[in-house]
């Protein structure tokens, strides 16, 4: 049978690349990935494993070490690991959005000094926008920092840090006032410092501190943590791009990659969820017959199989304009909000196939029912989404009265 999701017009790198993906996954995460959930176990033997296929490296420049794979690759491989457990895809997403910042917005001697570190996979990154008060209101971030000499002093608090214990470098989003005029717009009076740490938690380096891991309902083994800033001192030369006031068009653009990363995991999800049902129907008996030929079991399949194509078709529509160099933001936009929408669907449906069953943390779709709602809200919610594929459709057709 051919597996759903396929993707057309693949080189042999790229085939071969995914094949490995797809083995590991199948063999060293799949088999193990609830046990660990259950235990919110950061799952290192797999993290390793990754190290090893050059995965932390995958969208890097040869010229840095990396594999100088596309984003489209990248999703690609994302979506199966996903599919594996969903929390490890969340490891390597946060460290490729910081990579790719570097990459695009860096001065050379920060690319130089991080990125062949990164594609070893020896510097771990996070990043970090949200802030305790302002949920998807970026304009909002109190978080400050000011100069003085050499150095930046940085106050603040930082919330929902995506490998924030594990990473051993952060790209910190926070307002940077000077040289920017009273009454500048928000937006434009933001700056990114790459700040480097120690992995752990308590205090990381003096003025840094990661308080502990965020207990969540799901997306567990990955640690999720706060980031609290009390007369850090960074140097000049850790501005993102050597430039102030140019970080909120960085993490945008970051967050666009992140977006296409969020997509992949719905599809990802989405993809298990039904392998999971189909299965299940096929050993679960009632009425003196395998349930999958119950006709309402069957178009229950019918529909999820339909969102799995739907949105992996999406999602590599949107990596690949990005690739080309085009705005991507409205295809981004759109393959995240249907890929998470559509994942909550079908991990419900594959729910509602394994009935009671269901429910009880023996079965691997209990996880996966706690997991896909933190696609719904993770780099922006459906709400964000709507409004920015709203404004971009009113962009392409301005009527002309």
């Amino acid at each position: 049978m051919a597996r759903l999701a396929q993707t057309a017009g693949l080189t042999d790198i790229q085939q071969e690349i995914l094949s490995t993906v797809r083995d590991f996954v199948d063999k060293e995460i799949i088999p193990v990935a609830t046990e660990l959930e259950h235990r919110d176990e950061y799952p290192q033997a797999i993290v390793d494993g990754l190290k090893e296929l050059g995965l932390f490296g995958l969208m890097i420049p040869e010229e840095y070490g990396g594999l100088g794979e596309s984003l489209l690759t990248y999703a690609l491989c994302v979506e199966e690991i996903a599919r594996g457990w969903m929390s490890v895809s969340g490891i390597i997403n946060t460290h490729f959005i910081v990579a790719y910042m570097l990459k695009q917005h860096g001065t050379q001697e920060q690319k130089d000094h991080f990125l062949p570190r990164m594609a070893a996979g020896d510097i771990r990154g996070a990043f970090s926008m949200s802030e305790p008060a302002l949920g998807s209101d970026v304009s909002a971030i109190t978080s400050k920092a000011v100069k003085d000499g050499e150095e930046y002093v940085l106050n603040g608090q930082k919330m929902w840090l995506t490998n924030g214990g594990t990473s051993s470098l952060v790209a910190v989003l926070v307002r940077s006032d000077e040289g920017h005029p009273e009454g500048t717009a928000p937006h434009k009076s933001m700056t990114t410092f790459l700040v480097e740490k120690e992995p752990g938690f308590g205090e990381v380096r003096p003025g840094l501190t990661i308080p502990g891991k965020i207990d969540k309902m799901g997306y567990k083994g990955v640690d999720t943590t706060e980031l609290i800033m009390d007369g850090l001192r960074v140097p000049v030369d850790r501005v993102l791009g050597g430039v102030t006031g140019r970080g909120f068009y960085q993490m945008m653009d970051g967050v666009e990659v992140g977006r296409v990363n969020v997509a992949a995991r719905g599809c990802g999800v989405a993809q298990r969820a039904f392998e999971l049902g189909v299965q299940y129907a096929q050993q679960r008996h009632t009425f003196g017959k395998q349930i999958a030929q119950h006709q309402a079991i069957q178009f229950k399949l019918a529909e999820m199989a339909t969102k799995v194509e739907a949105a992996h078709a999406m999602m590599v529509n949107a990596a690949r304009k990005k690739d080309s160099g085009e705005r991507n933001d409205l295809e981004a936009g759109m393959a995240k909000y249907l890929a998470s929408e559509y994942c909550k669907e079908v991990v419900e449906d594959a729910f509602r196939i394994h009935g009671g069953y269901g429910f009880s943390k023996e079965y691997e779709i209990e996880r996966l029912y706690r997991e896909a709602p933190m696609l719904l809200i993770g780099e922006g919610t459906a709400e964000i989404q709507k409004m920015i594929i709203g404004r971009r459709l009113l962009e392409e057709y301005r009527f002309q009265g």
